[in-house]
């Protein structure tokens, strides 16, 4: 197998979670719940949103 779709938490819409480089399918759920406390997404996915967001925001204060 190489992916699983995965409920983090309950009451929330699943995310897909695949295997990685030297990373079997077990693993890859077993970082996705560790990184998942809180959301639905896990915080290094939240985290990039959130700087790319901002990154996106400043650009178009500067234009």
């Amino acid at each position: 197998m190489v992916g699983a779709v995965l409920r983090t938490q309950p009451n929330v819409k699943p995310v897909f979670v695949s295997v990685g480089h030297g990373l079997d399918l077990a693993n890859a759920i077993e970082h996705t719940l560790h990184l998942t406390p809180k959301y639905r997404l896990p915080e290094t996915t939240r985290a990039a949103d959130h700087a790319c967001r901002l990154a996106a925001h400043q650009e178009f204060l500067d234009d």
